[in-house]
């Protein structure tokens, strides 16, 4: 039973970041116009939370009062008015932070949501070529992990970065009004502080970065552990995953306290230098009430509004922590977002139209992957082929000749790197994508099904155009395009696969079939792969091995049912099996990237060693290479 395989060693992120990043402010720009449509609750939520961090400030001012005025009159009067208004206050500035939050809470949810979706359209749109190079972790933590970072961020860091700045900038100008020279000693530990603060700033973004990837990679471990939890079990590997885990796991415990010391190395020393400064303005404005030269509300003021403005000078060590690693998480979502999408129109490279032309053509096809050398030999070199129309025409050819390579071209899951395909004379490069993949259907060897149900899964192959003409934003079907397919349809395309077992299922053809379908056999799937491809009566069929699961009863009924449907396409077959050439027309044997001989099955049996060895395993007096060079 096919399963997904996973790593005995531990993954390593396949994006590191580039030389010479963007500086986070810039990085944090590109937020905008998702930020742009909630702006003014965003707006309004900062103005709320500074005027309730400024009343902060009117506190000493109404102590000063007290202590100069009532108290020092023992007015018990004006104290109680006094403690009044303090209380007053406290309860405004209370209410103001709560309506703050409560302004950001619904916009910033709905920009994440938008973010997420964003990506998840983005990333159905990306060549197959990018989904190969990337761990599917590390997609799934940008969707996750990165954005949760990224909400938070526009929640709490950078309200507070703009509230705090402000608030630290008009305590300073109340300190300097009260008694200014007290404030310019406030004002000497600045300069050590923004130099810390610098340094801080590059170590820790590079922590986080690699924090950031390391947890991508963890997920990636655990994704393809529960996957292939069939093959973990079953070759009694779970030590093997378990010590991967903990090493990469104990990589990201390392980073995370790299970290922590980072954090702790710049939050001593925004609490130390500012705690000295307090103290020597402590001492010098207890000597200035001692001589008379300031009162003792002016000192109680004072020091009331430097320990007001303790929190706004400490916390920004942590919001810039979190800047970094919202800055790292916006670098990393807009990595996948700036990733190339398909085009989703034709490319033009050979417009028009060929009118002698018919049916499923390769002319001097060449394809080398897109990060492959372009001095190395290529997967498939100058392949001519054509496949009549209404004709099934079989592909054989040794493990690793490119089959699978040859047919993902036809839907263009990979570009051609040279030469041309056309269907019924038209240049698949010249057609648009929806279009295209509505004429042409594949069934895959290793079949790939979803959580959903069975009926849904079979109906994905139906066109994907709805009845109004649209199809999704990303090219893939709509909600009513997945259901365009009617009940005979259905059932048709099910009995051509002889899927007739989806009858003994507890809920029939609402059976949910569970994540990846493994709650089917291997054979089962296949059955279901091969009726989704069929379903929407495609123009042409690619199918690539499409029985290999099968046992040999089963493979014999859906044969026989399938021949009626490969008389109404033209169909191009991997086979690896007799009985499954035996349903096409023609065969073509692909060796070593091209195409090396067509016929039909038994005119290959009599010319082509390498055939007969590939079909029973003789090797003839040629052996499999003998005719090769032909």
């Amino acid at each position: 039973m096919p399963t997904t395989p996973t790593p005995a060693e531990p993954v390593e992120t396949p994006t590191p970041p580039p030389a010479g990043e963007t500086p986070a402010v810039r990085t944090l720009l590109r937020l905008w116009p998702y930020v742009r449509p909630v702006r003014a609750r965003w707006i309004s939520a900062a103005a709320v939370a500074v005027v309730a961090s400024c009343l902060s400030l009117v506190f000493p001012i109404a102590l000063k009062w007290l202590v100069d005025g009532p108290i020092t009159d023992r007015d018990q009067r004006g104290v109680w008015l006094g403690a009044a208004l303090l209380l007053a206050l406290g309860v405004v500035e209370a209410v103001l932070f709560g309506f703050r939050r409560w302004l950001v809470a619904r916009p910033l949810a709905a920009v994440e949501a938008a973010m997420r979706s964003d990506l998840y359209s983005h990333l159905q749109r990306l060549p197959v070529a990018v989904h190969d190079r990337w761990a599917s972790g590390q997609l799934l933590s940008r969707g996750t992990t990165d954005l949760a970072v990224i909400r938070m961020f526009l929640a709490f860091p950078l309200t507070f970065l703009l509230v705090n700045g402000i608030t630290i900038l008009a305590g300073f100008a109340v300190l300097l009004s009260q008694e200014w020279t007290l404030g310019l000693i406030l004002l000497l530990p600045a300069l050590p502080m923004m130099v810390i603060g610098y340094r801080f700033e590059g170590g820790y973004s590079a922590a986080s970065r690699r924090a950031q990837d390391q947890v991508g990679d963890l997920t990636t471990v655990v994704e393809e552990s529960i996957l292939g939890i069939r093959v973990i079990k079953g070759f009694g590997r779970h030590r093997s995953q378990a010590h991967a885990f903990r090493e990469l796991s104990g990589k990201l415990r390392g980073t995370e306290l790299r970290k922590a010391r980072l954090l702790a190395t710049v939050q001593a020393s925004l609490t130390f230098f500012p705690e000295l400064a307090l103290g020597s303005a402590l001492v010098v404005g207890t000597v200035q009430v001692a001589d008379g030269t300031l009162s003792a509300g002016t000192l109680v003021a004072f020091l009331s509004t430097a320990l007001a403005l303790r929190w706004p000078v400490e916390s920004l060590g942590y919001l810039v922590a979190m800047s970094q690693e919202a800055a790292t998480a916006t670098r990393r979502y807009f990595e996948a977002m700036d990733a190339p999408e398909e085009d989703p129109h034709g490319t033009g490279l050979h417009d028009g139209l060929l009118p002698d032309d018919d049916g499923l053509r390769f002319d001097g096809v060449t394809f080398r992957f897109p990060d492959a050398d372009p001095d190395s030999v290529p997967v498939l070199g100058r392949v001519d082929l054509h496949v009549r129309r209404g004709e099934t025409m079989a592909l054989v050819g040794a493990t690793g000749s490119g089959k699978t390579t040859l047919t993902a071209l036809v839907p263009r899951l990979h570009e051609v790197s040279g030469g041309r395909i056309t269907l019924d004379g038209r240049d698949v490069t010249a057609m648009d994508r929806t279009e295209l993949r509505e004429l042409v259907s594949m069934a895959f060897e290793e079949p790939t099904l979803f959580s959903a149900s069975i009926a849904e899964n079979v109906r994905m192959g139906a066109a994907t155009t709805g009845e109004d003409g649209t199809t999704g934003g990303d090219g893939t079907a709509t909600a009513d395009a997945r259901d365009a397919a009617p009940d005979a349809a259905l059932e048709r395309a099910l009995a051509v696969a002889q899927a007739h077992f989806v009858t003994d299922l507890p809920h029939g053809l609402a059976t949910e079939v569970g994540e990846q379908g493994l709650s089917l056999s291997g054979g089962q799937r296949q059955r279901l792969a091969l009726a989704r491809a069929v379903v929407g009566n495609p123009r042409f069929l690619v199918l690539d091995d499409p029985l290999s699961a099968l046992d040999v009863h089963t493979e014999a009924a859906v044969e026989a049912a399938l021949r009626e449907v490969l008389a109404q396409t033209t169909a191009l077959v991997v086979a690896h099996r007799p009985s499954t050439v035996l349903l096409a027309d023609r065969v073509a044997l692909l060796s070593d990237g091209r195409i090396t001989a067509v016929g039909t099955h038994h005119e290959l049996l009599r010319d082509s060693a390498e055939y007969r060895h590939l079909m029973s395993g003789d090797d003839g007096p040629e052996g499999p290479e003998g005719d090769r060079t032909r």
